[in-house]
């Protein structure tokens, strides 16, 4: 089987160089040009299933059950198909409402798994061959149902089986209802991300095309007679006896939801009301062709146009929407059913990741999906009394450290997306940070009363405390930066106390600079160096494996120096020049201290742009780590996409400006990978209507705007949304 899936890559990326030499790029596709499998493998964390974009539905196979997408490329086993996905995290959930086939009258993944081969996946479609039964099995999806048909080589008898107890990450159990020989119902309980409490219930309504000669209900294997059947903990599926044959393939059509089985029904029969699954595959293509095509571009590398789109592919899968088609979605936490009908509500906001890529991504290019991902983060402060730190399915897991979602809304507020209520945005942002210095801090910005009392976090906090600060060096930092976005709010709505208080805080960096090994590192209350200090140490700040060196967060010393987004000239001032910082900046690089799939490391190759005599660093770093850590085939994501982050990097990279520091309107220039690339401007946003980059070689250097000349290292957002055209001239004999 294993050679069969290898063959499979290799039949795509022959395929597709095929496809793309024999039709111009204006006659094929977007789509064509996205492999779902990259990422599959090498800790990418993605999935190949079916999803549209932003879909609450992903309809994808589970090969590697505990996994954090269910999904490994290559591995051996089938164990069924999910129906939600987390794509690119780094933790286990969701997988619910696992349906596939089975002879084994068991509920035991390990009874009914069985070997596969032929996978094939493009945006919305995704099939495979169950060996041991014959049968072809083809899944895809709208934004809230997903449809699995079934061709049988051969007539045979076999159970269809709906698995409600599993998800990825915990046996819940769940509850099935057997509403007639070809429809059930019912819930999973999910939950368990990494390793938390949290718990919701995952609705579902399934509607088969063949009526079932019995259905039964399993409880641990146990056959249950009866009709409906709850369970906590504890394993929970029905199977449904079917006589299939050749010419009729077996259809199931599930929708979802997260507020009650009712609204599950109905999203399906909204959604999917017929059983042409050709036309459910055509529509989510369509989808996908959609929202691809805001970017188009011009040029014959088609290895990195295929890097390109399906890094936009993997950007545009979280956030998702989470209301039902009538508006009904679960509120912060209490998961109580509230209703809005005028726009999408969201959920998935792995805000430590995305807030550094994916959403200023989606403000320049979808600034109206991010408008309502900010109104959901807002009506999310409503319900629970704070702004999300990494909310999932209406609960707030407090994994990572900061206050991500301060940048994620004063970055798209200082960049023109502004029709949302910032009055209770700025009053939300403030909340948290107005803290007498003996008042403890909420968790969502755990220990901030150090930061009062300190200007830092000491290494030695109250580790009895609550809410104590995980990696106290790196959430000083990040709290460092997000203070510096407050201030910049403050500045735009004319508040000049806050201005300058939160201005202040923002240089608290400073304190943790040590001269004599310009680290930042840990310190103590009485303002000594935490001893001993090991600047390559990876283990220690918690009792986990990767939790990061004593001090910081799944990092060292090395990884978080040059974390300080809001302030480069000042650090470079504390190394005492740019000779003194960029040679240590390369000395991180040469030395194995920089990871591209380390967060607060992916913008160091942008700080050479920053020194005078360095900035040829930075295109030669990029284009080395596009062209080394980023491919086309399952190893193609240098580890963790994290919800589209590290996709957000490459895609960034590519069009020749990175947004080094959120909250800012400033863009670091590199230059572009394409010849020409356009991206369509939203005018209900801003002035312009198409931004075209273009390539060219030349006699000297020169980045030109509309004409005029401009800084070879910097340009604002707000000079790029006016449209037109940015040319980068490259001397003779360097364009890739």
């Amino acid at each position: 089987m294993l050679k069969n899936v290898k063959l499979f890559s290799t039949l795509f990326i022959l395929f597709f160089y095929v496809a793309v030499n024999v039709f111009p790029q204006s006659k094929i596709e977007l789509i064509n040009y996205v492999n779902p499998f990259i990422g599959t493998s090498n800790g990418g964390n993605t999935f190949p299933g079916a999803v549209v974009p932003w879909g609450m539905v992903s309809v994808s196979p589970h090969n590697s059950p505990g996994t954090p997408s269910g999904y490994i490329y290559g591995e051996k086993y089938f164990y069924g198909f999910g129906h939600t996905h987390l794509s690119g995290t780094g933790c286990s959930e969701l997988g619910n409402i696992v349906v596939t086939l089975s002879k084994t009258n068991s509920a035991n993944p390990e009874n009914y798994k069985t070997t596969y081969s032929n996978e094939s996946a493009t945006p919305g479609n995704y099939s495979l061959f169950l060996d041991e039964y014959k049968i072809k099995a083809e899944v895809s999806a709208s934004e809230r149902s997903g449809i699995i048909k079934f061709t049988s080589e051969e007539e045979m008898e076999i159970d269809l089986l709906v698995d409600v107890g599993q998800n990825l990450s915990l046996v819940g159990g769940g509850e099935i209802e057997i509403l007639s020989s070809n429809e059930i119902t019912g819930y999973n309980i999910s939950g368990g991300f990494c390793g938390e409490e949290n718990r919701k219930n995952v609705y579902f309504y399934s509607v088969i095309n063949y009526e079932a000669d019995k259905i039964l209900i399993y409880e641990d294997d146990k056959i249950i007679d009866r009709k409906i059947s709850s369970v906590i903990d504890n394993p929970l599926a029905c199977s449904a006896r079917l006589k299939l044959i050749p010419d009729k393939p077996l259809i199931i059509k599930t929708g979802m939801s997260y507020t009650s089985k009712e609204n599950a029904k109905n999203n399906l029969l909204a959604e999917l009301p017929h059983w042409d699954f050709d036309q459910v595959v055509n529509e989510a293509r369509n989808k996908w062709n959609d929202v691809l095509s805001r970017i188009t571009i011009n040029d014959k590398n088609k290895t990195n146009l295929t890097k390109f789109y399906s890094a936009l592919y993997h950007m545009f899968i979280h956030p998702n929407i989470i209301n039902d088609v009538n508006g009904d979605y679960p509120t912060m936490n209490e998961h109580e059913t509230m209703n809005k009908s005028d726009r999408n509500r969201y959920t998935i906001y792995s805000l430590w990741d995305t807030y550094r890529t994916l959403h200023p991504f989606l403000t320049l290019v979808y600034p109206d999906i991010q408008s309502d991902m900010i109104k959901t983060m807002l009506d999310m402060y409503d319900e629970q009394g704070y702004l999300p730190k990494w909310e999932l399915i209406g609960n707030e897991t407090y994994m990572m450290v900061g206050d991500p979602a301060v940048p994620v809304i004063v970055d798209s507020y200082v960049k023109g997306v502004r029709d949302f209520d910032i009055n209770k945005a700025y009053e939300a942002i403030l909340k948290p940070v107005t803290l007498d210095k003996n008042e403890k801090a909420p968790p969502v910005r755990a220990a901030y009363h150090y930061i009062l009392e300190y200007g830092y976090i000491p290494f030695d906090q109250n580790m009895e405390d609550e809410w104590w600060a995980w990696g106290p060096v790196s959430t000083s930092l990040e709290y460092n930066y997000a203070d510096w976005t407050i201030s910049q709010l403050a500045e735009l709505l004319n508040d000049e106390n806050n201005k300058n208080i939160f201005y202040k805080r923002s240089l608290g960096y400073k304190k943790m600079f040590d001269p004599v090994t310009q680290l930042i590192r840990p310190k103590l209350k009485n303002g000594d160096w935490m001893e001993p200090f090991d600047p390559l140490e990876t283990e220690g700040s918690g009792d986990w494996t990767g939790s990061g060196g004593p001090g910081y967060v799944e990092g060292n010393a090395w990884n978080y120096t040059w974390f300080v987004p809001h302030d480069v000239y000042g650090l470079i001032e504390l190394f005492g020049g740019e000779k003194e910082f960029a040679e240590k900046l390369l000395e991180s690089f040469n030395n194995g201290q920089f990871t591209i799939n380390n967060e607060p490391d992916i913008f160091y190759p942008y700080l050479f742009k920053y020194t005078e005599n360095y900035s040829h660093y930075t295109s030669e770093l990029v284009d080395q780590i596009m062209n080394t850590e980023f491919g086309i085939d399952e190893n193609g994501l240098p580890g963790n996409d994290d919800c589209g982050t590290i996709s957000g990097w490459f895609v960034f990279s590519v069009l020749g400006f990175y947004p080094v520091c959120p909250g800012s309107d400033e863009y670091v220039l590199n230059e572009p990978l394409f010849d020409e690339i356009k991206i369509q401007l939203d005018q209900n946003y801003y002035q312009g209507n198409e931004l075209v980059i273009k390539k060219r070689e030349g006699n000297k250097r020169e980045v030109i705007l509309n004409g005029e000349s401009v800084n070879l290292n910097f340009i604002k957002h707000s000079e790029l949304i006016k449209g037109g055209e940015l040319v980068f001239i490259i001397p003779d004999g360097e364009n890739k």
